[in-house]
């Protein structure tokens, strides 16, 4: 799948990036990777402020649009801004711009959720009645199937910002990406890992996203030689899966794989708003390297828990969540 050092290396790369902490710290890596495989080549950063960032006053559910995240960074590459956006590879939709592409996947990170509570206590042990914080759907679900007596409040901001809010009392938990903690090196404040299979994570959670203009073959090739091709495998299985559900960012499905030498295993979960369906369920195929086969199994498994009662699910959410996104 790697592709050789054949093509003709740009002088310099613009890359595309929010402006928070974590982003610019995933851009560094990005930048590390770059500058380790084409030294000769000038790094310019290109900070870019989208909606998501500047509309902090309400749920993202309900600034609807299209990948709120993401917007700003793919019309800074459609206007030749950049050359090049970084992302959390969770915040990219699946239904992206036919001129654009997925170049690269790498440095996937812990795809975990985690909880941060107050005296440092594990899920099962809040409370009830606790207020936990979360602008997800899906992280809210499949914790409310698990116990019905808390409370999930909305929060937005940045992870330090929303850390912060949480100190100062606004909720009694908050429930976060571990990889995000883990890079802003803020793990300490880590209460409770949620399993996979207790809490499915997002497709592509953890792991970092490049996207380029579809038709830059060049730096196609270049971003090629800082692919993590495992990283790659899990993200097409995964994205495939949601795909297929035509979930985006609206509702609550998770999905979660890894590789084994050369077999695949993605879990998948879809749960109604309120968690009282919640259907999660595995499958494990021998892919030996192959993005289609890796695809393929994300389409297996979406399509085998339609037919087991996921398509009734998916439909009410759908009825339910018209035009919105949530946090994934």
């Amino acid at each position: 799948m790697q592709s050789s050092k054949t093509a003709q290396t740009p002088r310099k790369i613009r890359i595309g990036t929010r402006e928070s902490k974590l982003a610019l710290l995933q851009t560094d890596i990005v930048q590390a990777r770059l500058n380790a495989s084409f030294a000769s080549v000038e790094i310019e950063i290109v900070p870019i402020t989208t909606k998501g960032d500047k509309v902090l006053d309400r749920p993202i559910a309900e600034l609807g649009g299209r990948g709120v995240f993401v917007k700003e960074l793919e019309e800074a590459l459609l206007r030749d801004e950049v050359d090049l956006v970084v992302h959390s590879l969770k915040d990219l939709p699946t239904d992206m711009p036919p001129s654009l592409c997925l170049a690269a996947v790498l440095d996937r990170n812990d795809p975990r959720d985690v909880l941060l509570s107050k005296d440092n206590l594990e899920f099962s042990k809040l409370p009830a009645g606790s207020r936990i914080a979360t602008s997800s759907r899906r992280r809210a679900a499949q914790l409310l199937h698990l116990r019905k007596d808390i409370e999930f409040v909305d929060i937005r901001g940045n992870v330090p910002t929303r850390v912060r809010k949480f100190d100062e009392g606004y909720c009694d938990a908050i429930v976060l990406a571990c990889a995000g903690l883990n890079r802003l090196e803020m793990k300490d404040r880590i209460s409770h890992y949620f399993d996979t299979q207790t809490v499915t994570p997002a497709a592509g959670q953890a792991a970092l996203a490049i996207e380029c203009r579809s038709n830059d073959g060049a730096l196609i090739d270049l971003l090629n030689e800082i692919q993590d091709w495992a990283a790659r495998l899990e993200a097409e299985c995964e994205r495939a899966y949601l795909g297929t559900l035509g979930g985006g960012c609206s509702v609550p499905v998770g999905a979660s794989a890894i590789i084994e030498n050369d077999t695949i295993t993605l879990t998948g979960c879809i749960a109604s708003l309120d968690g009282k369906e919640l259907l999660r369920e595995s499958l494990s195929c021998k892919i030996s390297g192959n993005l289609e086969a890796a695809a393929q199994t994300g389409l297996d498994l979406a399509h085998k828990m339609l037919n087991a009662g996921g398509d009734k699910i998916m439909e009410e959410l759908r009825r339910q969540t018209p035009n919105v996104v949530s946090a994934p």
